[in-house]
């Protein structure tokens, strides 16, 4: 650390795995267990925005998604201790978000950007806007007063937030993803044509039916059960706040150069 300048794949995986964004993560076992079985057993806490009906009321279901598409340990009767985000399915991950990306470049698209962690993804959502911005793409401008039962909808280095009490905002929770939506719309402004994201600002525009990439925690499960589903077109499985977030500068290059958007 750092990683001078773009890494290559296999020193972006070494230090995923070094800063534990991938590789055996500070989650344990038992918090994943616990938040893959709230999510079937129907807590909208844990649907991140979603609609997943009755369609996930199985836990071990939720557990076989996990382990394809984030790498954690599938076998039921592993119920404590250290658990696994596989560094190669994080890469992955960055290089369909950064087709996506492109294809916004592409288009000049309406671009969207949103956190429910600024502790740890604010930058990484940041950079991402700047770099889709000289592309030429339309960074969305969230509309003013919004509020919700949580806090303000605001917007910092065109990233939307929630703010409460001075204090950006950690939240799961899909309704200021579609208090923005529902304003642009009452304002008879467009929508985005991709909104990229995480938590429940993620599966909201998805289950909005905007284009919708973000990333996850291996105790979020919410998002890559949606993209199972195609609700979600990319979730990129990492954990999502480690000790610094400069460790995630090296994976932002990784995804920026992908998408041809390195400056």
């Amino acid at each position: 650390m750092p990683i001078p300048g773009t890494p290559s794949r296999a020193q972006l995986v070494e230090h995923l795995v070094a800063t534990r964004i991938a590789g055996d993560v500070a989650t344990p076992r038992e918090n994943n267990l616990s938040h893959y079985r709230k999510l079937s057993n129907g807590d909208r806490h844990f649907w991140l925005g979603l609609e997943l009906g009755d369609r996930w009321t199985d836990e071990q279901d939720v557990l076989a998604v996990m382990a394809e598409r984030v790498g954690v340990n599938d076998d039921p009767e592993y119920r404590h201790g250290q658990d696994t985000i596989d560094p190669e399915l994080t890469v992955a991950g960055l290089e369909r978000m950064a087709g996506r990306l492109r294809k916004a470049a592409d288009g000049r698209q309406r671009v969207l950007f949103a956190t429910g962690h600024p502790g740890g993804l604010l930058d990484v959502h940041r950079a991402t806007a700047a770099a889709l911005r000289a592309a030429g793409c339309e960074i969305v401008v969230v509309p003013d007063g919004l509020t919700t039962d949580e806090g303000y909808v605001m917007q910092f280095a065109d990233v939307a937030v929630l703010e409460h009490g001075a204090t950006l905002w950690h939240t799961h929770s899909g309704e200021p993803m579609k208090a923005v939506l529902t304003a642009l719309e009452r304002e008879g402004r467009p929508l985005p044509d991709l909104v990229v994201a995480d938590h429940g600002w993620a599966g909201a525009a998805g289950q909005y039916g905007v284009d919708s990439v973000g990333y996850a925690d291996c105790n979020d499960p919410a998002l890559f059960v949606a993209e199972s589903e195609g609700t979600v077109q990319v979730t990129v499985p990492l954990d999502d706040h480690v000790t610094s977030p400069r460790h995630y500068d090296p994976m932002t290059a990784y995804l920026l150069a992908e998408a041809g958007l390195a400056q």
